[in-house]
């Protein structure tokens, strides 16, 4: 039988600081032993209300609210989410409801506050796969290492789905978990996870609402074995009086207890007990309570604090009133429950001694402060660095999501635009020279040659290179978005030792034509046209790549040559960014700008002076042009340099030398749009100024065709052929 005790302790908590409004259906998740975070709601009454998305600290300790306006990508305003903690002083949320019928995404948003209030952030964690998809009134649950989420309602329907997800597992991904005999479809109902007794580890779900409407009162408990299989167990109850039917409730543990607070039944108006079960003699008990729905409930060891949702006296209007109960003293006569629940005559807030070095969530691992990085350049990295395992389909639909590739591409955009227009750079450097898209010869260069990381067992040589791609990321092969997002996360977390220069294909206008907008069309699903378009997005951080690079004083780096205008070093640096590239040269700037990026030098040392471009310019504008060697001597000693590095062309051995020596060109993608059999090079910079060449060759393409495939598309945009040279001293001085 269910037990009751007329003694209760139910006291206002008093509360100062920048105390939030009076809401309902937000969440107050603990972060810390004595700190905890309320994100979102609705405030106003039911008839006219105001779905939020501002952030508090509560300091339990020192009674106070803290509104918090954190960096980064926020959430959208929602109630009827989901949060928990997954490490010290950091949450995530999933879900909710934006109010007029729509639902809030189905991202999953992490905020940390580890460096206090006011240097928290929120961010998009980066998720692969498909999720669990838009819902509300369902809970999230944080069992070491994952995150569960059960049921809630779709918008059209009341559901019992479960999912995970290990964040201890990178990339992160969600795995819908099939288990037999799970429990009805249900929303609005409670989750809390057991971590003492023979429910230890266990998720419990009590009550919520099911799919005609009426409350339910039935427990259930989530376990994992240790074959990786999940389950569901029902909880048996052992008293002739089952609990209470109801839902918009909350759940929390003391020890092994499971206590449910408010809540609503069937019944308007319906007082609803604070009830206890105790999964250890399968027993329930009944206390009076406080009359509260869609409220919020945390504890500090065995006190209760509930904040916000409706009383039954004034079911419209929300109520901002905390309150706190003492449990010890609703449990201090029942000879059953006070011991279980190992509480003191008299709980405090007091500091607590620091708790006992853990092993941290990947979560937290990856966006420590002592670690290079956030969790989204991580996230890329580790899911597109993999020298060894590079083996993607064409045409496959692309691991990120937008939201992700949008937030990667706003951080590096911040980085390059705050460095210069021409970079002033060190050696030893590896310089790359095209890439085109084509990601398995880049992650061939990595397994060969070393790759840009810090894990030395891994092949990284970071501590040994900087690294200086020389543009042309993009277009004609097949993996672009694979290339460019692996080369963004790679800037932005490492700034000062990965260094992109802007090549002619970083240009909305060509590689509309070319191939990364069919890419993003096709493994993105969304219309390049669109000004919202990752692909608008890319482009519009490719107009602040720099123009060129100055390595030791000695070498400039360019895409393309110096052209018939480019006379000083100078001139670049008085170029202003954002830069878009006119192809219908009217001014002098322009003409410039195309020389950097379009030009080529001549045929052969013997071909001085300025002439035609027929390949690049068929049409005869005179705007592309190629430079003889006299240019680039004269270029040369104008600016006390000793050589000029381009990329631009396909050339056979994937590097060639022009002028002398003076001027190399380096091509970095092997067997060229899979027509010219051309080897592709890298070029290590060392510091004694000797360049060394590395080369990798075509072999057979498990990636899959180029964007150029047919004969008909090769007629609207062919590659331009490769140079043929006299090889009898091409690689004469290099070896």
């Amino acid at each position: 039988m269910i037990k009751m005790s007329r003694d209760q302790s139910i006291e206002t908590f008093e509360v100062r600081g920048e105390i939030p409004q009076a809401r309902f259906g937000h969440t107050i998740t603990l972060v810390s032993k004595t700190k905890a975070i309320l994100f979102g709601g609705a405030t106003g009454d039911t008839g006219k209300y105001s779905i939020t998305g501002d952030t508090y600290s509560l300091d339990l300790l020192n009674k106070t609210f803290t509104r918090i306006e954190a960096t980064g990508t926020s959430p959208t305003p929602r109630a009827a989410h989901a949060s928990t903690a997954v490490d010290s002083l950091q949450l995530v949320i999933y879900g909710g409801a934006t109010g007029g019928g729509s639902l809030a995404s189905d991202d999953l948003f992490l905020l940390d506050t580890r460096n206090g209030e006011r240097s928290a952030t929120w961010m998009i964690v980066p998720v692969v796969g498909i999720t669990p998809g838009r819902r509300y009134g369902h809970t999230l649950v944080f069992s070491k290492p994952n995150l569960i989420i059960f049921a809630g309602n779709t918008g059209s329907e009341t559901i019992n789905d479960v999912w995970t997800l290990n964040v201890e597992r990178s990339p992160f991904a969600w795995s819908k978990v099939e288990v037999n005999s799970p429990p009805p479809a249900r929303v609005y109902h409670s989750s809390a996870l057991c971590s003492t007794g023979s429910a230890s580890g266990m998720m419990v779900t009590f009550g919520g609402r099911a799919v005609d409407q009426s409350a339910l009162n039935d427990s259930w408990g989530l376990r994992k074995h240790r074959d990786g299989k999940w389950d569901w167990v029902k909880a048996p109850y052992k008293t002739s009086i089952a609990p209470t039917h109801r839902y918009q409730h909350t759940t929390l543990f003391i020890d092994s207890l499971m206590v449910v607070v408010g809540g609503r039944t069937n019944t308007v108006g319906e007082s609803v007990p604070l009830e206890v079960y105790d999964t250890e003699s399968s027993e329930w008990f009944r206390f009076n309570s406080v009359l509260r729905f869609r409220h919020t409930c945390i504890s500090l060891d065995s006190t209760l604090f509930i904040h916000g949702g409706f009383e039954h006296e004034t079911p419209n209007v929300p109520t901002g009133k905390m309150l706190k109960i003492e449990t010890n003293r609703l449990f201090k006569e029942n000879t059953i429950l006070a011991p279980k629940g190992k509480v003191s005559p008299k709980s405090e807030l007091r500091p607590l001694p620091p708790a006992p070095e853990e092993k941290k969530s990947t979560i937290s691992i990856i966006s420590n402060s002592s670690d290079r990085g956030n969790p989204l350049q991580n996230i890329f990295i580790n899911h597109l660095l993999r020298p060894n395992e590079w083996n993607t389909p064409a045409n496959a639909r692309f691991g990120f999501r937008r939201e992700h590739i949008f937030a990667l591409t706003e951080e590096c955009e911040n980085i390059v635009k705050s460095q210069p227009i021409v970079l002033r750079l060190r050696a030893p450097i590896k310089i790359f020279g095209d890439i085109h898209g084509q990601y398995a010869d880049l992650m061939r260069f990595f397994d060969l040659y070393g790759s840009p990381s810090e894990e030395k067992k891994s092949g990284g040589d970071l501590e040994g290179f900087d690294y200086l791609f020389l543009g042309d990321f993009v277009d004609r092969g097949s993996h672009s978005l694979e290339t460019i997002c692996l080369l963004m996360a790679l800037k932005c977390k490492y700034p000062e030792h990965i260094h992109l220069i802007r090549g002619n294909h970083e240009d909305k206008w060509i590689n509309n034509a070319f191939g990364l907008s069919d890419e993003c069309q096709v493994r993105l699903g969304e219309d390049p046209n669109d000004p919202k378009s990752v692909f608008a997005r890319i482009n519009r951080m490719f107009e602040y790549l720099p123009l060129a690079a100055v390595i030791e004083d000695k070498v400039i780096c360019l895409h393309g040559g110096i052209g018939s205008s480019l006379e000083t070093v100078d001139q670049i640096e008085t170029l202003s960014r954002p830069l878009e590239v006119i192809h219908e040269v009217s001014n002098d700037l322009q003409q410039l700008v195309v020389d950097i990026l379009w030009s080529d030098p001549t045929d052969s040392d013997m071909e001085i002076g300025i002439q035609p471009n027929v390949i690049r310019d068929p049409n005869g504008t005179g705007n592309i042009v190629k430079f003889g060697p006299d240019r680039v001597k004269d270029f040369l000693a104008h600016n006390g340099l000793s050589m000029i590095i381009r990329a631009h062309e396909c050339v056979m051995d994937g590097f060639e030398r022009f002028a002398g020596g003076d001027l190399i060109t380096v091509f970095s993608a092997t067997d060229y749009c899979g027509r010219h059999k051309n080897a592709g090079a890298v070029l290590f910079f060392k510091k004694n100024l000797e360049i060394k060449p590395k080369l990798i060759y075509p072999v057979d393409n498990p990636y899959g065709s180029n964007w150029i495939e047919t004969e008909e598309s090769l007629k609207k945009r062919p590659p331009t052929p490769p140079r043929w040279r006299n090889t009898d001293n091409r690689k004469k001085s290099y070896e």
